[in-house]
């Protein structure tokens, strides 16, 4: 890298659970310049922000539930530790009763 040159960083920096099952994510995306003494510069930063819980619930026509586990395929392997620790058997069985009393 040269001096003044620009480069594109992602952090996850800040991950949360909340409510027991729900994984909280923000990312922060960096422009930083490259100075002469080959320090760097932040120029700006942004935020993206995601939820995640265990499954994606629905209601039938039928009244059945169907509960379809979250994909965490394309997470970030922090992230992946983090929802597959948090989100143990009985984690997800309170989940699920927890959102078929909601929408009843």
């Amino acid at each position: 890298m040269a001096n003044g040159d620009m480069t594109k960083e992602t952090e996850y920096d800040k991950i949360e659970v909340v409510q027991t099952w729900t994984v909280q994510v923000r990312k922060a995306t960096k422009i930083m310049e490259e100075q002469a003494d080959g320090s760097k510069v932040e120029l700006s930063r942004s935020y993206h922000r995601h939820v995640l819980q265990p499954f994606l619930s629905v209601k039938g026509d039928d009244g059945k539930w169907t509960h379809t586990d979250t994909d965490l395929s394309k997470e970030n392997a922090k992230i992946k530790a983090i929802a597959s620790a948090v989100w143990d058997s009985s984690t997800k069985t309170a989940y699920k009763t927890f959102i078929e009393s909601q929408k009843s």
